[in-house]
């Protein structure tokens, strides 16, 4: 026979096998998938966040958005089946405490009961207490093994119980004491803890006993009738406590199972919020009637602190005199239960020279009572500054855009005025008419750059940002200038360069870089007094992520008023300027993440113009070779 017919007849096998098997049985938590409780697990839940949220240090705030209740079911430790076992192993060992003065009490007074009761009390109390005591009894226990009713744990506990029990209830039968009563502790726990039928069956096994013990009673010359009534009746009851208890089991499986999902679903929105709210870039504040900040995001403390943040919430906001016309406005606020929907200016002023300007708008939150006051109001902060930086950088989008395509519209009328001067500067034979058309291609040449720098700020499809080594180039675009300006390079020159000897790599484009140089070069010169090292220019790695590039000046210092618009199109301090040099600059700059500035240096330096370019700093796989600037 082949091995194939084998392997296919035994997977045959194994399937029938595994159809004649039961299912396993479980209690009503296991059935319902809270045998785990609110343990979230990899297993559990398809959440990308991890169980340990509550526990993180810094969120303690977000737990606040979460009920008490579902707080204290979140951080339990152990599973709803265990702490119920739990409970259950404390009942019986005060149970077993009371059998046992039910013993030593009356044989104080006189009173001795058999050593049949007693020997089954002290037992009871001995197994009860050890069960509950011992570590090695009171490991959590899992619902499968108290659904086999000859397991070993289920022998422990409900089925001792119904043994002792009902020999207390046999061995009781001449006496006042009833002990039928006890027989409703394992009913009930098998109701809660195991399955429909093995707890039904433990009813069973209970109304049996009972019958039987009514039997012998009878049999010893009481009324049959009336006992047997009796066990009956006690025995239908059990059977009732089984069934209710099994289905408020149920109840509470699903209810916690509810619970379960709507507390990971809370968790998550909790913590989503506070990303979001963390990286708004609009400060967020959540302030009560008595000015204590419950909530602040850190775009928030960044605008309450005149540098760096101020604490973290919670903190009273009263008492800074810098923030005392932020606490009017949200007295005011407060008491006018509205707010405009554009937001109110508020200025804060931490000293003489550094005020801001922020942009408060006010959304309050009310209490489920409809004729309740605001509790809590939340407030947004925005610069004005950045505000007013925005609305400037959409105008200015929006002009580089039409400027554009009226760039595009003029090349080609410019390119037919160049060719028609072309052809008439050929037939011009007086000294006037080769001035005019001089004039006409210098114009014509001046509008081809306007052009160019237009075209080459205009938004196009994105370009991918090389690594390049960025002495390398820059030694070549310093050589290039040099020549260009008709300077020599050296000891006396008017441009002293200073380029590390190592790779030093970056992200830009070599062509972009060449050009903001260059125009940074032709600025500097422009404006320096000519004597040698009057124009300085460094490069040099100014931490393990950035790159700076500096270009400064002895000229004299750019005035505030002019400051300002130094990287806005179009603006020159030259009648012959187009005004777009620098803001070319700092568009370059943008497209590979870079940054430009303008910072005036000490009075003490010689060179205090100073423009700074600050790069990506990546490393360079291969270095040019380096260009010589000394010559």
């Amino acid at each position: 026979m082949s091995a194939e017919p084998i392997r296919g007849e035994r997977r045959k096998g194994d399937r029938r096998s595994k159809r004649r098997g039961p299912p396993v049985e479980e209690s009503f938590f296991g059935a319902e998938g809270l045998t785990d409780d609110l343990q979230f697990g990899d297993d559990e839940v398809e959440s990308r966040y991890d169980g340990s949220w509550p526990s993180k240090p810094g969120n303690e705030s977000d737990s606040r958005f979460l009920s008490r209740q579902a707080r204290r079911i979140f951080s339990a430790g152990q599973t709803t089946f265990d702490r119920i076992y739990r409970i259950f192993l404390g009942a019986r060992a005060a149970l077993g405490i009371a059998l046992l003065l039910t013993i030593v009490v009356p044989a104080l007074f006189g009173v001795r009961p058999s050593w049949g009761m007693t020997l089954v009390s002290v037992g009871y109390f001995a197994l009860a207490l050890s069960m509950w005591l011992l570590p090695r009894f009171r490991r959590e226990v899992t619902p499968n093994e108290l659904a086999r009713l000859r397991g070993p744990k289920w022998l422990a506990t409900i089925g001792a119980d119904i043994v002792c029990f009902n020999a207390l209830h046999l061995l009781s039968s001449t006496s006042s004491f009833n002990y039928v009563a006890l027989l409703v502790l394992p009913v009930l726990m098998a109701g809660v803890l195991t399955p429909r039928v093995p707890a039904l069956a433990t009813a069973a096994v209970v109304a049996i006993g009972l019958l039987g013990t009514a039997w012998l009673a009878a049999l010893q010359g009481g009324d049959t009738a009336s006992l047997m009534s009796q066990a009956g009746l006690a025995g239908s009851g059990l059977f009732v406590i089984t069934v209710l208890a099994g289905e408020l089991a149920g109840r509470l499986a699903r209810e916690e199972l509810t619970a379960k999902g709507s507390l990971e679903l809370a968790r998550q929105q909790a913590q989503l919020n506070r990303l979001v709210i963390e990286e708004m870039q609009d400060g967020v504040l959540v302030v009560d009637r008595r000015g204590r900040v419950r909530a602040a995001n850190p775009a928030a403390r960044r605008l309450l602190a005149p540098s760096g943040m101020c604490r973290p919430a919670p903190f009273q906001l009263r008492g800074v005199e810098a923030w005392a016309s932020l606490v009017r406005t949200v007295e005011r606020a407060f008491v006018d239960a509205v707010w405009p929907e554009a937001g109110r200016d508020v200025v804060l002023e931490f000293d003489p020279a550094e005020l801001r300007t922020l942009r408060v708008r006010i959304r309050f939150t009310r209490r489920h009572e409809s004729q309740a006051s605001e509790e809590f109001c939340v407030l947004l902060l925005e610069d004005v500054r950045n505000m007013q930086a925005r609305t400037r950088q959409e105008k200015l989008a929006a002009m580089g855009r039409v400027s554009a395509g009226i760039a595009h519209e003029i090349r080609n009328p410019l390119a037919a005025i160049a060719q028609a001067n072309a052809l008439l500067s050929e037939d011009a034979t007086t000294p006037s008419q080769r001035q005019l058309t001089r004039m006409v291609t210098d114009n014509v040449e001046r509008l081809k750059r306007i052009v160019d720098d237009v075209m080459e700020v205009a938004p196009g499809a994105p370009q991918d940002a090389g690594v390049i080594d960025v002495g390398a180039q820059v030694g070549a675009a310093c050589g290039e200038w040099a020549r260009g300006a008709g300077l020599a390079l050296g000891e006396g020159s008017v441009l002293r360069i200073e380029v590390p000897t190592e790779p030093l790599g970056a992200v830009f484009d070599a062509e972009h870089l060449r050009r903001v140089l260059v125009n940074l070069l032709d600025n500097g010169y422009r404006h320096a007094s000519k004597v040698p090292g009057s124009v300085h220019l460094r490069l040099y790695a100014l931490d393990e992520s950035k790159v700076q590039l500096s270009v400064a000046s002895d000229g004299a210092s750019i005035p505030p008023d002019v400051e300002r618009f130094l990287f806005e199109p179009f603006f020159s301090t030259r009648s012959r300027g187009t005004g777009l040099g620098l803001y070319i600059c700092r568009e370059l700059c943008e497209r590979y993440g870079a940054s430009i500035e303008y910072r005036l240096r000490p009075p003490n330096e010689s060179n205090r113009n100073e423009f700074q370019v600050a790069m990506q700093r990546k490393a360079v796989a291969g270095s040019d070779a380096r260009l010589q600037v000394t010559s």
